[in-house]
């Protein structure tokens, strides 16, 4: 028996108040709610659940009290397989450059637990914070072969009732230089792979036609979309670009191609950026970033231009990068903190990053909070989309496919409150 739920009093990022009803895994009422509760009188999250939607019964209310509900997370790119999430602790090796840092994932990877159980694990992590989908990019080359592949093609099935999982074969030890890669990737597609990855067609394979011409040729042949990691910087950067969108148009693969990166995206000024900016918005080439501590992509920039700009958390815990933990709400604070963003406004648009533009840029269905959209969202301890982005929300409750698949109310603590100023 499909449960009914109500969701009284939630509120929207445009501030409105309205009631939401699931049912059959979608959304099948939107109305206006009378005013909410205040805060302060509102219970939490998991005591509002709990006896609610967890009920047997056919139809449950839940009073929301004005929290914000928003779709449910989108981290447009992730990698899943490398994870440590799961194993013990590891070091991080340092490595100069991507060739080296490729050499040292190689001599670790081989003494960790399977990736089917680190991914697992990671996988968790990210239904907890709230993401509903997720794009991973899964490494193959010629010692992996397709056996990562296969354990996440294990891990998408098992997870549907909690999480959706686009996976992206991707050469991480290059396609050129690496013989057998470009059969192994029209293997991965071939077995279920929705989309083919690419990594820097110039500085890493040093030849990015050649490189090119077997990325579409693969995409096109299997009805894939293409996402390519980008880490050159200056004109090497624009030079790819300008070929990616090329590509793109040529082979009608507008909408369901990205730049993942493209770091020199934001080495780039004056007219040269608006070229390669009009470029990509005409050719429909979405580009992804994480918020790096480096160069990273021009956000504002490049979406007044009209190119779909999302984002998603890159590397969690791994050969490549010690942080993160799977949040895409800590994800779009840092874009906006590197971007400078201050006002409401710009702290809306990195939601948006992780909402509705990420959609987008995966091609999801159905994705939003209308009726007849999926019921995938995410209820969160805050009253604007600005007031998430400038600090985490503690509390989230995260619903999939018209169900509650987790409730985090995280109880923080102040330090040394008994002790008196001054002491």
């Amino acid at each position: 028996m499909d449960q009914k739920i109500t969701l009284q009093n939630a509120r929207l990022t445009d501030g409105s108040l309205v009631d939401l009803t699931v049912a059959a895994g979608r959304i099948v009422g939107r109305s206006c709610a009378a005013a909410a509760a205040p805060a302060g009188e509102r219970p939490s999250l998991r005591d509002l659940l709990v006896g609610g939607a967890t009920s047997p019964a056919p139809s449950t209310t839940l009073d929301l009290g004005g929290r914000l509900v928003i779709p449910a997370l989108v981290n447009g790119h992730a990698h899943l397989d490398k994870t440590f999430v799961g194993a013990p602790w590891q070091p991080h090796r340092v490595g100069v450059g991507v060739p080296a840092r490729v050499a040292a994932e190689r001599r670790i990877r081989g003494g960790l637990e399977p990736v089917g159980v680190r991914s697992r694990a990671l996988a968790d992590e990210l239904v907890r914070f709230g993401t509903g989908t997720v794009r991973t990019h899964v490494d193959i080359d010629p010692e992996l072969g397709l056996s990562s592949l296969e354990a996440l093609l294990e891990l998408r099935s098992e997870s549907r009732d909690r999480l959706d999982i686009q996976i992206v074969a991707f050469p991480q030890s290059g396609i050129l230089r690496s013989p057998g890669v470009a059969g192994l990737l029209d293997a991965a597609l071939g077995l279920g792979a929705d989309a083919i990855g690419g990594l820097d067609p110039i500085g890493y394979d040093g030849d990015a036609i050649g490189h090119l011409d077997i990325v579409f040729g693969l995409a096109e042949r299997h009805g894939a979309g293409v996402d390519i990691h980008l880490h050159d910087l200056g004109a090497p950067a624009s030079e790819q670009a300008r070929l990616i969108s090329e590509r793109t148009r040529g082979a009608g693969l507008g909408g369901r191609v990205a730049i993942s990166h493209g770091y020199g995206l934001g080495t780039l000024d004056g007219d040269e950026l608006r070229r390669v900016a009009d470029d990509l918005a005409a050719s429909g080439v979405a580009v992804m970033t994480n918020g790096p501590a480096g160069p990273m992509p021009p956000v504002l920039t490049l979406r007044n231009a009209g190119v779909t700009v999302f984002a998603g958390s890159d590397n969690i815990r791994d050969a490549w990068w010690p942080f993160g933990e799977g949040d895409m709400l800590a994800v779009a604070h840092q874009v906006a903190y590197q971007s400078n963003f201050r006002t409401d406004d710009e702290l809306a648009v990195a939601l948006d990053l992780a909402t509705g533009a990420a959609a987008d840029a995966l091609g999801l269905d159905a994705y939003g909070l209308d009726v007849g959209d999926r019921a995938d969202l995410v209820v969160l301890d805050r009253e604007s989309a600005a007031a998430a982005i400038a600090a985490a929300p503690s509390q989230r409750a995260v619903m999939h496919d018209g169900a509650f698949v987790s409730v985090t109310d995280l109880v923080r603590t102040r330090l040394a409150t008994e002790v008196p100023v001054g002491a």
